[in-house]
């Protein structure tokens, strides 16, 4: 059996209990040594293998997978934050269903729920904004033109820009072509629940900048829109006195 399993943002406290369930009892583990942190690799039990899957390839991987399958040893492939967001798993998956390999998935606490977490911040605030778009810049690996950063930015919801640290003045210039404007509120967030944790709120037109001026190259989500520093919202109305719930009948007639 192969579990694919959510290490979380990077605290390795924050790996989910069925998570460090599975770690404990893998004979092999498998994670991206990139991204994860190896403290999580302290649950591991003793006589336990454990590859590095930055150093390794697809096919390497699978191997390693059916071996271990052969030898009749249960494996995690360890994903860092939760594993359906840019987890490259759908590949492994499908490989794994033609050598007949049983697997399952255990989700993880993503990185962008752990950079809101280290800015205190509520992504969806009532009469600002109620959609949060994940996404990416096109690098190496390519995005459809139907998903481009200028379609996007023209929803003014929030959004969270994933593996695109090295690329914020032209991800600044196609937010502004998209609709935002230079002042919209920005933030980074550089290892999001780390012990080496970095925030900075910064706006769309200093993204690069502001990035530059802390040294920050890599592994950081970027978050755009009013959310990031809203001081002016309306009250949810699911706590409201004069609002009528299931639960709770509200003081305002219906």
């Amino acid at each position: 059996m192969v579990h694919f399993v959510g290490a979380g943002p990077g605290a390795p406290d924050l790996i989910t209990l069925r998570g460090k369930k599975f770690l404990e009892q893998a004979d092999v583990i498998i994670y991206a040594g990139s991204l994860v942190n190896p403290q999580l690799l302290d649950y591991a039990k003793e006589g336990c293998s454990i590859y590095d899957s930055a150093k390794m390839t697809l096919e390497e991987v699978l191997d390693v997978m059916r071996q271990a399958e052969k030898d009749g040893k249960m494996t995690v492939r360890l994903h860092t934050g939760d594993p359906c967001i840019y987890g490259a798993i759908r590949e492994q998956m499908d490989a794994l269903d033609e050598d007949g390999i049983k697997y399952d998935s255990c989700p993880g606490v993503s990185s962008f729920c752990g950079a809101a977490s280290a800015l205190d911040l509520e992504y969806t605030l009532p009469d600002i904004s109620q959609s949060v778009i994940i996404t990416r810049m096109a690098g190496r690996t390519p995005v459809p033109d139907k998903e481009s950063i200028e379609s996007f930015a023209a929803h003014q919801a929030t959004m969270v820009v994933f593996l695109s640290t090295s690329m914020l003045e032209e991800l600044s210039d196609r937010l502004v072509t998209g609709g935002y404007t230079k002042d919209t509120p920005a933030a980074i967030v550089y290892k999001a629940t780390w012990d080496d944790q970095e925030t900075y709120v910064c706006t769309v037109g200093t993204l690069a900048q502001t990035a530059k001026e802390h040294n920050i190259t890599k592994t950081a989500l970027m978050i755009i829109g009013d959310a990031v520093s809203a001081c002016s919202y309306e009250r949810s109305k699911l706590y409201h006195p004069e609002f009528t719930t299931e639960f709770r009948t509200g003081t305002k007639p219906q």
